[in-house]
């Protein structure tokens, strides 16, 4: 066994912790962008998620992406279990870890359509589901040899397969769960329902922007030539470029440098690159991530006037810069690294129409089955479960208290909620 597959299986490993780690940031992020009522309920779900989520993509998930199949989906490999090391590329396990973390990523961005009033039983549900129906057949299409691979789609760490599609499921959620209470006013007005913690929130947004060097370098799956550092490079950039972006433009619109924009920025120049940071010069990824970061901003005000209630950004972030992502690399992608990697060359680099056709393609495919399967299991869920939301009593107390039955800050729950609950 050679020092190169062995240092190929350890830079992977640490990649995927990584990528675990960003769970560590969403916690803060979600947290801090919701109110103090809810914070333990935000921080716990998460950890919960995690390990159903893991034993789902164990038993199922990495099977029907990376099974022996067809163009739609892999039918092997269940209940994964290879034990066996080679010689050549990664060891089955160390793959198997790397594709789990990145499933786990697309279930929490999904997630950020619950936030504030859905029931916890509807997260295992949807977690179960998803990490099922919608997450693995989409990685199918685009990384697990579907039919979008085969045209030669472009997605190097992504932006399709884990923001878009987790951000679809959460615009189903946003739809049917309906607006958090005081949201909205009976004029239409917009209230600022404003996260208790810019702290926790920024905090979050460091972790995750760490955390996405294993996400993207990661996803290079080796050392060998060292190609992960101008990955490396391309990521840094984009997200510098978002989040300087997002704060010139809310700065310039209302006098105002917003800190929740600025951060929102960082993640969607983060994001924009996911799909190709393999793919583009440094100059491109910079061009992607500013205006990643001008996306995000003006994307955040269209589903705020849409009346559609999305206290993480998810939408935005993910969502709105996940598709611009995607699209980029069919402009910006060069023949040498398109050659590297996979499909062809991007319109500024004479390659014409044909892969911003695909990457379009890939978009529209994979977010509308995203969106139509998660609102159809959401609709599902909402009948033969009763309904998904808590109550409106339980959505004031707070879900700290109404579905956990304790607070998230102990030492500020009132001594007459304490008796109710110990009753």
């Amino acid at each position: 066994m050679d020092a190169v597959f062995l240092m190929n299986n350890l830079w992977v490993t640490v990649s995927g912790i990584l990528v675990l780690f960003m769970l560590g940031g969403f916690i803060l992020l979600e947290a801090g962008s919701t109110r103090m009522k809810n914070a333990g309920h935000v921080a716990g779900k998460t950890i919960f998620t995690m390990g159903l989520g893991s034993l789902v993509f164990w038993a199922l998930g990495f099977g029907l992406i990376y099974g022996e199949g067809n163009s739609f989906i892999g039918l092997s490999n269940f209940f994964y279990g290879d034990f066996t090391t080679m010689g050549e590329g990664l060891a089955g396990s160390v793959d198997f870890f790397f594709q789990l973390a990145f499933a786990l990523i697309a279930l929490t961005i999904a997630f950020g359509g619950f936030a504030e009033r859905a029931k916890l039983s509807a997260y295992v549900v949807f977690a179960i589901l998803f990490s099922i129906l919608i997450y693995p057949v989409v990685a199918h299409w685009i990384w697990g040899g579907g039919w979008l691979s085969a045209h030669g789609k472009q997605d190097f760490a992504g932006s399709t397969v884990v923001h878009l599609t987790g951000a679809m499921a959460a615009l189903a959620a946003t739809i049917i769960l309906k607006p958090r209470i005081g949201k909205y006013s009976k004029d239409g007005k917009s209230n600022d329902l404003a996260g208790h913690n810019q702290v926790y929130t920024t905090l979050g947004v460091l972790i995750l922007w760490v955390g996405w060097f294993g996400f993207n370098a990661g996803s290079t799956f080796g050392v060998d030539g060292a190609f992960f550092g101008y990955v490396a490079l391309n990521t840094q950039l984009a997200a510098g470029a978002g989040a300087v972006a997002a704060m010139f433009i809310v700065w310039a619109m209302t006098g105002k440098a917003d800190i929740p924009t600025t951060l929102n920025g960082a993640l969607a120049g983060l994001v924009a690159i996911t799909a190709s940071c393999a793919f583009v010069a440094p100059w491109a990824a910079v061009v992607i991530g500013l205006i990643g970061g001008l996306i995000v901003f003006f994307a955040m005000k269209f589903f705020d006037k849409a009346k559609i209630d999305d206290p993480i950004f998810a939408l935005s972030v993910h969502g709105a810069a996940g598709i611009w992502g995607t699209i980029s690399t069919g402009f910006f992608a060069t023949p040498e690294l398109a050659a590297m990697n996979t499909g062809a060359a991007g319109l500024f680099y004479g390659g014409g129409f044909h892969q911003l056709g695909v990457q379009i393609m890939g978009v529209a495919s994979s977010g509308l089955y995203a969106f139509v399967v998660s609102f159809i299991i959401l609709k599902v869920m909402s009948v033969v479960m009763k309904g998904i939301r808590v109550t409106e009593e339980e959505e004031i107390i707070g879900l700290d208290l109404s579905e956990h039955g304790s607070y998230g800050y102990p030492e500020n729950m009132p001594q007459s909620a304490s008796k109710n609950t110990s009753a």
